[in-house]
């Protein structure tokens, strides 16, 4: 039997929402060093509703540790706080804004739950199945699907001889400035 060795990131912080943003991205940034960059969605919004609910609801401090570790066959992101109530999900109201949380966790992950923690805490997590959906096989689309076909108007060898003369490229131009920002 060939053994493959897991691989984890752990992070601790206080679970303010300025620092849920962080972790967030940290877990995003990680995932993407793995390739597994398929699992970045749900594992940032799976991550971001635990310490949410940890920022709202922990006792005696807002302390946590987030552990993602990756198997062969699944991705589980771990929170542990130091408040030892077991969450509960809501059923919320349909117009509520709040209380949606686990509930959402529940339907974008294959599995997820919550454990004691000695006396000191709790640790809720979810787990993601890693194994890529078989691709349908490439085909071409049906003729009907393609674009028609277009002839190409010869243009006459003039054309690019009058572009040569307007630009001189015996020295080298100097390339127009361009942003590193986007947009």
């Amino acid at each position: 039997m060939i053994s493959h060795p897991s691989r984890h990131c752990t992070v601790e912080l206080q679970a303010l929402p300025s620092r849920i943003g962080q972790v967030r991205r940290i877990v995003s940034a990680q995932l993407r060093y793995w390739h597994m960059d398929s699992l970045i969605d749900r594992a940032a919004l799976g991550v971001t509703e635990l310490l949410t609910n940890v920022h709202l609801h922990a006792r005696p401090d807002k302390t946590c540790t987030v552990e993602i570790e990756l198997l062969l066959d699944r991705l589980t992101v771990s929170v542990r706080d130091r408040d030892p109530r077991l969450p509960v999900v809501d059923d919320a109201d349909p117009l509520a804004t709040c209380g949606r949380g686990l509930s959402m966790v529940a339907a974008m992950s294959e599995s997820w739950g919550a454990r004691p923690d000695g006396d000191a805490g709790k640790v809720v997590w979810f787990t993601l199945p890693t194994a890529a959906v078989p691709a349908a096989p490439l085909t071409a689309p049906p003729a009907s699907a393609r674009p028609p076909r277009r002839l190409v108007e010869e243009v006459p060898a003039a054309a690019f001889a009058e572009v040569e003369h307007a630009v001189d490229l015996g020295r080298p131009q100097p390339a127009p400035a361009r942003s590193a920002v986007p947009g």
